[in-house]
């Protein structure tokens, strides 16, 4: 098994990616679009957020900042989609290569921006928590923050009408709603909360890359997929919780994987086989819940004859 650092290296991360993959879970499974976006909007998140930390700015409204210039990328996807036309990968696509130049532009044309000397909000939880669990605290607390948030909008009124939307959207267009303004907004969202992963991620590792989006999309379904997997999806409090979880378990895997010598390089295969796995689990466990569904009711039958 791998050292204490290297759990608590995997858990930490883990919280970050949990909200990256809370946002993933809104589009690809909310609005069931999936959404190639989040691997420029996490970027857009990180860059807003070192920027905005190197030049001394409130690290905490440099997250806000991220969260926002994250939405806007989502935004214009959905424009794309609903305004244009324009099928939702595509558009995610084209969000995701033009977000490379604006993102590139946000950073001052560097490819990489180090916050090694700067104030983040991981630097000011070790003055106030123990140094060594103060980036799993902060995690957990932002984290708990945002399921809950989540979880009481998509119990009002338009939450209901946007989780319809993913169901049934002609069912919502038939009702006077705009199926298309819930997609704005879902979108807008989900990659805000990219964008909010992206801007925690740049200030946990004290630096931003231009390249670190690479790939994201993939650890967000793998984290939705797995966490749907192992904790269940039963009630819409417990989804959202089966999705960070998936994050956390899904980063203490990559350590192990690291830990056991499998070079850096792979990882994108680990991230593969992890989704392939996690599907066919996914989908052995339909069958059987179909099984046992039919057997209750010839059950059923045969105590009524």
């Amino acid at each position: 098994m791998m050292t204490l650092t290297a759990l608590l290296g995997a858990l930490e991360l883990g919280t970050i990616y949990a909200i990256l993959a809370l946002g993933v879970f809104l589009s690809f499974r909310t609005l069931n679009m999936p959404d190639l976006t989040v691997d420029g909007s996490i970027v857009t998140g990180m860059a807003v957020s070192a920027v905005m930390c190197a030049t001394g700015v409130n690290p905490f409204i440099s997250l806000l900042c991220a969260f926002a210039a994250g939405s806007a990328a989502g935004l214009v996807t959905g424009i794309l989609h609903t305004r244009l036309k324009i099928q939702a990968i595509l558009a995610g696509i084209l969000v995701m290569l033009a977000s490379y130049s604006v993102n590139l532009r946000i950073m001052g044309k560097t490819p990489n921006i180090p916050l090694t000397k700067s104030e983040t909000v991981y630097k000011m939880a070790d003055r106030i928590l123990p140094p060594k669990y103060s980036g799993i605290i902060l995690g957990v607390i932002v984290l708990a923050a945002v399921i809950a948030v989540l979880y009481l909008f998509l119990q009002t009124r338009i939450g209901f009408v946007f989780r319809a939307t993913g169901d049934n959207e002609d069912m919502v267009r038939a009702a006077g709603v705009s199926g298309e303004n819930m997609k704005l907004l879902g979108l807008a969202l989900s990659n805000g909360l990219v964008g909010l992963a992206g801007g925690m991620l740049a200030q946990n590792q004290a630096f931003a890359d231009i390249s670190s989006g690479t790939g994201m999309m993939v650890i967000g379904l793998a984290s939705v997929i797995l966490g749907e997997v192992v904790f269940g999806t039963s009630t819409l409090l417990r989804r959202l919780i089966s999705a960070a979880l998936g994050a956390v378990l899904y980063r203490i895997i990559i350590s192990q994987a690291l830990y056991l010598g499998m070079e850096s390089s792979d990882l994108k295969l680990v991230s593969a086989v992890i989704v392939a796995a996690a599907l066919y689990l996914g989908l052995l466990g339909e069958r059987g819940a179909k099984i046992r569904r039919k057997r209750g009711q010839n059950g059923k039958a045969a105590s009524n004859t």
